[in-house]
């Protein structure tokens, strides 16, 4: 069983916005969120939980720089797409 992919207003503009900037990381983000898809939990894909003032939300690694970050319900199989960008971008 799949999970659903759900994104915000937020994370489409920042994803239009990086993937303007980085266009050589489309392939890797259109492979990322497959593997997110199928199976989150994937070594791989090194999903981590944050903390402070992101408490509650997860990451995982696009790229050694890059970042994805998002909420993972597991109850309903969704995982909401927050924001994407460096790592100083998106743990502010």
């Amino acid at each position: 069983m799949t999970f659903a992919l759900i994104t915000t207003q937020h994370f489409e503009r920042r994803a239009t916005k990086f993937l303007r900037k980085h266009p050589d990381l489309k392939t890797v983000l259109r492979e990322t969120l497959g593997q997110l898809r199928q199976d989150p939990f994937q070594p791989s894909l090194r999903l981590h939980g944050l903390t402070g003032v992101l408490a509650g939300v997860q990451a995982v690694s696009l790229t050694h720089a890059y970042r994805l970050t998002l909420i993972l319900q597991v109850t309903e199989r969704e995982i909401v797409l927050l924001d994407i960008g460096s790592h100083d971008e998106v743990y502010r």
